[in-house]
C-alpha cells in the first residue's frame, strides 16, 4: 500500500524529508499503514510519525527490502548532493523572478523557473533553500507564499534587528557585569576589559541605559532590561550608576534633568535661531521712548535675568506713589510656535549650584529682553498709588518701554540702608513694613530662616560640596519681597475689575489666627508649614491664605516662568488690544498642560539641591551637625537642620525620655546616599 502525497505516492523505499529542529532531515520510508509511517532517519534511529509532517517533495524510489547500512548510504549521497546544489541557488534571483507573479505557488512551479525537468534533488534543495529564506518566502505546507517587496524590506528590517538585539544581550551581559564588578571594587572599567563590539552596538547600549535613566520606553524595554541586568542587584538606579561606571555620563549625573527631558545648556534653542533673531530684531527696531522715571533693580549679584525695576516716591499726603516695571518677553511673540512650545515644555528656569538653566534663550532671557541698566527695554510698567498705611488705593498699567538706571544688588542695598545714603532705599524699606504690617494683619505667615549656599569644587569629576551661610540682607529681600506681592495682587486685583481672566495662585484655606506674624524659630516653622496646602493654579481670584492677599496672579517673573509669561501676554493683550487674549476655558487648558509639564520640571528644583546637602554630609560624615526638635508625635522624632535645612527622623528612644520642641541636639550619621536619598541618624547628644 502507499499513501498519495503532493502528487507523489509515500511508500516504502522512498527518501523523504521532515522538519526537525527547524531544519529538514532525510529519512528512509521502512513501512507505510493507514496514512502512518515508520522512517529509518540519517541519524539512524528509527522513527514513527504521520505521513503529514512529511514535506512536499518525495523521491527518488529505492527498494523497499533495502538493508538499513544501504538506506543510510542513500541518505548521505543525497544529503551531499542537495547540500551542494543547495549551496549554489540564490533564494533572491528565484525572488525576483517570482515576485509580483504570483501570491504563492507549489515548489514545483519555482524548481520550473530553473530547471527543465527537475529532480528529486534539485526540487529538495530548493526546498530547503526557500524555507530558509524566510525574510522572503514563507512555507505553508504544500505552497510558498511569495512576500512583497514592502513585506520583504520589513522582515529584513525586522531581523536585522532581531540580530542586533542578540549581539547586545549577549554582550551587554557580560558589559554590565564587568563595570558593576569593577565599581565594587571602588574603580572604573578599564578599556581593554570592555568586550569587542561595532559601534552601532556600543552606541545602541548607550542610548539604552540613557533612555532607563529618563524613564523612557521603560515598559517596552523591561524585558530587554531584565536580561540584561540579571545578576546585578537591585538597585533603584542601576542604569545610572552603569552609565556613570562606562564614563557615558559624570560622576553626580542629575538624572533628574533626564526624567524631566529638560535640557540644561542652551543647546535646545538652536533650532529655533530664525525666530530668536527675529524677536531680537523687534526689540532693537521697535524700542519707543523710555519712561522718563529713573528705575532700580535689586537682585542678587550673578542674576542675568533681570525682570523687574522700580521707582519710588512719596506724595505730600503721606501715601506712596510705587511705579514697578516688568520686562514684557511677550511683544511680538507667536504663541503656539515651535519656539513658544519648547519654552512651555521647559515651563521655568532651574536654578542650581552646578549652573543656571534657563527657561527662555539666552539670547533673550539673559540678553535683548533682561532689564540691564542703559538699555532701552519693552516692560509693562504699572502705577501703584498706596495711602500713609500701606494699603493699596489704584492700579494703572500700561505698556511701554524702560532704560533701567541701576542694577543693584541685595548686599549693596543692605549696606545702604546700614548706613542711611539713599534716601529712596530707605522710602522703600519703611514703605515694604507697611506693606508686610497689612499682611500680618489679616493672618499672612511670613517665613524667614538661614538659606545655606552651596559651592561646587572640582565639577563634576572631583566634586567637593563647599555650604556657607549666606550673607544676610533682610530688609533688602524684604523690599523687593513686598513690592512683587504687591505687583502680583495688584495686577490681578485690576483684571478681576475689568473682568478678564488670569492664572491665579490660590490657597483656600482657613489658617488659625495665632499662626501669623513673621516666623523664625524651625519648630514654629514646622507647625505652620504642616497645616498649608500647596497653591494651586485657577483662572477664579480667590484667596491665598499664606500670604494674606486675594487674587495673586504671578506676573512678576515673566523671563524665568511660563505662568508668569502667559498672564504678561494676558494683561498686555487687554491694554493693547481692549480684550483678552484667552477666555477662562482656554486659560484653562493652557493651565492644566503646564501643570502637567511642571510636576516633573519642579521636582529638579526640588530634589537636585537635596541631594548636594546630602553629598555634602556624607563628606563630613565624622563632624556632630546642629538639629532641634520640631514634632515628637510619633514613634520616629523629626529633627530640623537649620543650617542646612534639611528635616531628618530619629527614632524617639535615641534622644531620651524628656522632648520638647526647640530642643537642641549634635548628631551624626553613619549612613549617608544621596542617589537613593538615605540618611540616617547614629549618635544624638543633646545640647
Amino acid at each position: 500500500m502507499s499513501l498519495f502525497k503532493e502528487g507523489r505516492y509515500v511508500a516504502p523505499g522512498n527518501i523523504v524529508e521532515f522538519m526537525h529542529g527547524n531544519q529538514p532531515q532525510l529519512a528512509f520510508v521502512m513501512e507505510e499503514q493507514a496514512g502512518k509511517l515508520k522512517l529509518y532517519t540519517i541519524t539512524k534511529r528509527e522513527a514513527k510519525m504521520p505521513a503529514a509532517r512529511v514535506l512536499p517533495w518525495v523521491g527518488p524510489q529505492y527498494s523497499a527490502s533495502a538493508s538499513r547500512q544501504e538506506m543510510l548510504d542513500y541518505m548521505l549521497a543525497h544529503q551531499e548532493k542537495r547540500g551542494e546544489l543547495q549551496a549554489g541557488l540564490d533564494t533572491m534571483e528565484i525572488w525576483e523572478l517570482a515576485q509580483g507573479e504570483l501570491e504563492k505557488a507549489p515548489l514545483k512551479w519555482f524548481a520550473g523557473l530553473l530547471w527543465e525537468e527537475p529532480d528529486a534533488d534539485q526540487i529538495s534543495a530548493l526546498g530547503r533553500a526557500m524555507i530558509a529564506a524566510k525574510t522572503h518566502f514563507k512555507f505553508q505546507p504544500p505552497e510558498f507564499t511569495i512576500y512583497t517587496k514592502e513585506k520583504v524590506e520589513l522582515r529584513l528590517q525586522q531581523q536585522a534587528e532581531e540580530k542586533a538585539h542578540e549581539e547586545i544581550m549577549s554582550v551587554g551581559q557580560e558589559l554590565f557585569k564587568k563595570i558593576w564588578n569593577a565599581r565594587e571594587s571602588g574603580s572604573r572599567i578599564r578599556p581593554d576589559q570592555i568586550p569587542d563590539m561595532s559601534d552601532e552596538i556600543k552606541e545602541g547600549l548607550k542610548s539604552f541605559l540613557m533612555d532607563r535613566i529618563s524613564g523612557l520606553n521603560e515598559e517596552k524595554s523591561n524585558k530587554m532590561w531584565s536580561a540584561l541586568r540579571k545578576g546585578l542587584p537591585d538597585h533603584p538606579h542601576l542604569p545610572l550608576l552603569l552609565a556613570q561606571g562606562w564614563g557615558i555620563v559624570p560622576p553626580h549625573h542629575n538624572y533628574l534633568l533626564n526624567e524631566a527631558e529638560y535640557v540644561p545648556d542652551d543647546s535646545w534653542a538652536e533650532e529655533h535661531s530664525a525666530e530668536i533673531e527675529r524677536l531680537v530684531k523687534a526689540v532693537e527696531t521697535n524700542a519707543g521712548d523710555p519712561c522718563p522715571l529713573p528705575m532700580r533693580s535689586i537682585d542678587s549679584a550673578t542674576t542675568k535675568d533681570i525682570d523687574d525695576a522700580f521707582n519710588l516716591r512719596k506724595r505730600d499726603d503721606g501715601g506712596y506713589t510705587l511705579t514697578i516695571a516688568l520686562a514684557r518677553p511677550c511683544m511680538d511673540w507667536k504663541f503656539e510656535s515651535g519656539l513658544d512650545q519648547a519654552v512651555m515644555n521647559r515651563g521655568t528656569s532651574i536654578y542650581l549650584p552646578e549652573g543656571t538653566s534657563h527657561m527662555l534663550p539666552e539670547a533673550l532671557g539673559i540678553g535683548a529682553l533682561s532689564l540691564f541698566s542703559g538699555k532701552n527695554r519693552p516692560a509693562l510698567i504699572t502705577t501703584f498709588e498706596i495711602d500713609a498705611h500701606g494699603i493699596l488705593q489704584s492700579v494703572d498699567p500700561h505698556t511701554g518701554w524702560v532704560k533701567i538706571t541701576d542694577n543693584s544688588t541685595y548686599l549693596a542695598v543692605e549696606q545702604m540702608l546700614e548706613e542711611g545714603s539713599d534716601d529712596e532705599m530707605a522710602l522703600a524699606h519703611e514703605l515694604s513694613e507697611k506693606l508686610l504690617q497689612e499682611r500680618i494683619k489679616h493672618g499672612a505667615i511670613v517665613i524667614r530662616r538661614p538659606e545655606p549656599e552651596l559651592a561646587l569644587e572640582g565639577w563634576p569629576q572631583q566634586t567637593k560640596v563647599i555650604m556657607s551661610a549666606k550673607e544676610s540682607t533682610p530688609r533688602a529681600d524684604q523690599i523687593i519681597s513686598e513690592f512683587m506681592i504687591l505687583a502680583n495682587s495688584g495686577l490681578g486685583k485690576y483684571a478681576e475689575e475689568n473682568n478678564f481672566p488670569l492664572l491665579y495662585r490660590t490657597q483656600d484655606i482657613a489658617l488659625p489666627s495665632d499662626l501669623s506674624g513673621i516666623i523664625t524659630e524651625p519648630h514654629e516653622i514646622f507647625l505652620r508649614v504642616r497645616q498649608m496646602i500647596p497653591p494651586q493654579m485657577e483662572t477664579t481670584p480667590k484667596k491665598h491664605a499664606t500670604l494674606a492677599v486675594n487674587g495673586y496672579s504671578p506676573i512678576t517673573s515673566p523671563l524665568r516662568r511660563y505662568a508668569d509669561f502667559i498672564n504678561m501676554a494676558q494683561l498686555c493683550h487687554y491694554l493693547i488690544e481692549g480684550e483678552a487674549k484667552w477666555d477662562a476655558d482656554e486659560l484653562k487648558d493652557l493651565a492644566d498642560n503646564l501643570q502637567l509639564r511642571l510636576q516633573s520640571v519642579i521636582k529638579v528644583q526640588r530634589f537636585r539641591p537635596r541631594y548636594w546637602k546630602l553629598l555634602y554630609l556624607a563628606q563630613h560624615k565624622k563632624s556632630w551637625h546642629h538639629a532641634v526638635v520640631v514634632d515628637d508625635s510619633g514613634p520616629l522624632t523629626t529633627l530640623a537642620m537649620p543650617e542646612i535645612q534639611i528635616n531628618v527622623r530619629v527614632p524617639r528612644p535615641m534622644l531620651g525620655d524628656k522632648l520638647y520642641p526647640g530642643q537642641g541636639f549634635q548628631i551624626r550619621f553613619n549612613k549617608i546616599d544621596p542617589l537613593t536619598n538615605e540618611l540616617r541618624v547614629m549618635e544624638a547628644m543633646e545640647e
